[in-house]
Order: C-alpha cells, then structure tokens, then sequence
C-alpha cells in the first residue's frame, strides 16, 4: 500500500450504540465499516490464529497489540482484493481500533485519520437507563447493576482518553448518543458528509 486509507474513527460507551452507528454508516455509499469486534468473533476457531486469539481471551486478557494491527491489516487488505472496500471511493469507518496509544502509533502507518466521532450521553442518567434496559432486554442481570454500570463506563473513558489525546483536538467530535438511531446517525453525517465530500471529491461527482 503506498497510500495511507481515509479513515474516520468511531468511539462510544458501553450502550451508546457504536455499533449500531457502524452498521448504519457502511450501509451508506461512500463508507466502509470495520469492525475489530466482528474481526474476532468472525475467527475460526480451529486456525493457528484462531487459537491463539482464544489463548488469550480464555484467559481474559488483551490480545497483544502487534497481533491486533497484523490481523487488522490483513483482514482490510482481502476486504480490498475482493472489491468489499474500495480505498479510493470509501472512506474507512473503524470501530474498536486502535483501543492504546500503542495501536495508535502502529496503525500511523495504514491509515490517515480525518475525523473522530465519539457517541456520548449529554445526561449520563440516560445512559444508565439504557444500559439497565439492555441487560434485561438480553437476559444479562449483573450488567444492570449501577455500580458494574458504572465501571465499565470508567474503565471506557480511561482506555479511550490517552487514544484521543494522540490527535489534534480539532479532529474530535463529541456526539450527544441519546434519541433514536435515526436522529444520531443525522447528529453524526453532519460532521461526516462535509469531511467525505472534501476527502473524495473525483469519487463523488
């Protein structure tokens, strides 16, 4: 690859529907969604890979940040062979990558960040309604715990503060995650379309 991939990166608090955003974004001509959350689960388990992967998640513990950026690397560079992501019409919408300031600088050499989009509550109470909800809703009680609540959402912002503090400040966007899909998604295209309209002019005419 001798051109760097236009990325947008895309955070989110536990329950401030990431992942839903992703989906809906690559749905949209012009994105490409990659999740590293999907990368894993999407492993053969029976793979060299694969087994390693779950080494380490058995174990419950990180899988090293050099074996995330090369899975990461070789999974975008198929998706590209194949046609699945087309580097100079789509701009690149990464989810769960990089999650340390390690991976940030490692991914410094694939890709170009444009903007960062982070999903956030204005009313942090609403959050915790959403996430109570969510665990009933999935038969997952101890998640609706205020106090686990509570610390999965510390344990968030402690991981994702020092990623952010790798990027200028202007690159930030802070998107209220409260109201329907639909009403984030146009919260989050307004700060989007403009950067995906300047970034791909040619492909876009």
């Amino acid at each position: 690859m001798t051109d760097k991939y236009r990325t947008v990166l895309l955070f989110g608090a536990p329950g401030a529907g990431k992942g839903t955003q992703g989906k809906m974004l690559g749905s949209i001509p012009g994105f490409h969604h990659f999740s590293t959350g999907d990368m894993f689960r999407n492993l053969d388990p029976h793979s060299q890979i694969g087994q390693t992967f779950l080494g380490y998640s058995t174990k419950g513990e990180l899988v090293p940040d050099e074996l995330t950026v090369e899975l990461w690397r070789k999974n975008i560079e198929a998706q590209h062979t194949l046609g699945l992501f087309r580097p100079h019409h789509d701009m690149l919408v990464l989810d769960g990558i990089p999650r340390s300031a390690h991976q940030t600088s490692l991914m410094d050499e694939h890709i170009r960040v444009l903007g960062i989009i982070v999903l956030e509550a204005a009313d942090p109470q609403q959050m915790l309604t959403r996430l109570r909800r969510r665990a009933q809703r999935e038969g997952r009680p101890d998640d609706g715990k205020e106090s686990v609540i509570r610390r999965r959402l510390e344990v968030y912002a402690a991981e994702t503060q020092p990623v952010l503090d790798c990027y200028p400040k202007e690159l930030v966007h802070r998107i209220d995650a409260i109201g329907s899909p639909a009403r984030v998604l146009e919260r989050v295209l307004d700060i989007l379309a403009p950067i995906q309209e300047s970034s791909f002019p040619n492909a876009l005419a």
